[in-house]
């Protein structure tokens, strides 16, 4: 079954709620009308199908990998089928894949190599890949140290080390848990505008104003669609980069620094 564009974005919108903006990026239906060839070799809609395929087998692999799919586990995927908005046959299709990552002879590095292979060296999608399996994890309770060890596997195939890892767990726990948690104090507000830009509290002025200049850069909207990131997306990454300028405007009043 072919994956449509509409679909990827249904998959970032299903995402972005619990998670915040973290994911920045991903692909929408723009993929849809462009099936140019990406280095010669394969469309963006082969790249999208093949995306999409390895997230529910990987999702399935990651959740059977301590013995048994718990209904937690189920009942994450489907959540995040339905907020796909997919078809039936697509909701079939989607199904047939995490069944068949949970088999023992699933081909998870043969896979994790294709997909890696396939988006180059757009690290903002395997950022985007990781996400989307520890949203999953984590949506269904406590993360096990088998769990855990095929994560960070998973992660090692698309050369997101274990330290940008935890940080990525960390943004998922921080959105997720503030998605629907009560108005927090100013020092939590405060230390969360501080995970937010990646630095410790003790940081320097300076230190604080590089992890802002920097993540501006990575989450920019212009600079993202200039490095091949779909146009449908730009109000993601604009979600994140406000994300970003009001977690700096915080410390920056809090410390008084221009």
């Amino acid at each position: 079954m072919q994956w449509s564009g509409k679909a990827i974005g249904g998959l970032i919108g299903a995402i972005a709620g619990p998670v915040g903006s973290l994911l920045g990026i991903l692909v929408g239906h723009q993929w849809d009308r462009n099936a140019e060839r990406v280095n010669g070799r394969r469309s963006v809609r082969e790249i999208s199908q093949l995306f999409f395929e390895v997230t529910f087998e990987v999702m399935g692999q990651v959740a059977k990998v301590d013995g048994r799919v718990s209904e937690g586990e189920v009942r994450v995927a489907r959540l995040i089928m339905k907020g796909m908005r997919l078809s039936d046959a697509q909701v079939k299709s989607a199904i047939g894949h995490f069944t068949r990552g949970k088999s023992a002879e699933y081909p998870l590095d043969q896979r994790l190599g294709a997909l890696g292979a396939q988006i180059g060296g757009r690290s903002e999608l395997a950022r985007a890949f990781l996400g989307i399996q520890l949203q999953s994890a984590l949506g269904a309770g406590a993360v096990g140290a088998d769990k855990r060890e095929m994560l960070a596997r998973v992660a090692g195939k698309l050369d997101i080390t274990r330290a940008e890892l935890a940080q990525l767990e960390a943004w998922v726990r921080s959105f997720s848990a503030g998605s629907g948690a009560p108005r927090s104090t100013p020092a939590e507000s405060l230390a969360a505008a501080y995970r937010t830009l990646g630095v410790e509290p003790k940081a320097t002025n300076d230190e604080v104003k590089i992890a802002y200049r920097r993540l501006m850069n990575q989450h920019h909207p212009d600079k993202l669609v200039a490095r091949g990131l779909p146009k449908s997306m730009i109000g993601v990454a604009e979600q994140k980069t406000h994300e970003v300028r009001t977690a700096y405007e915080q410390i920056k009043t809090q410390r008084g620094f221009k």
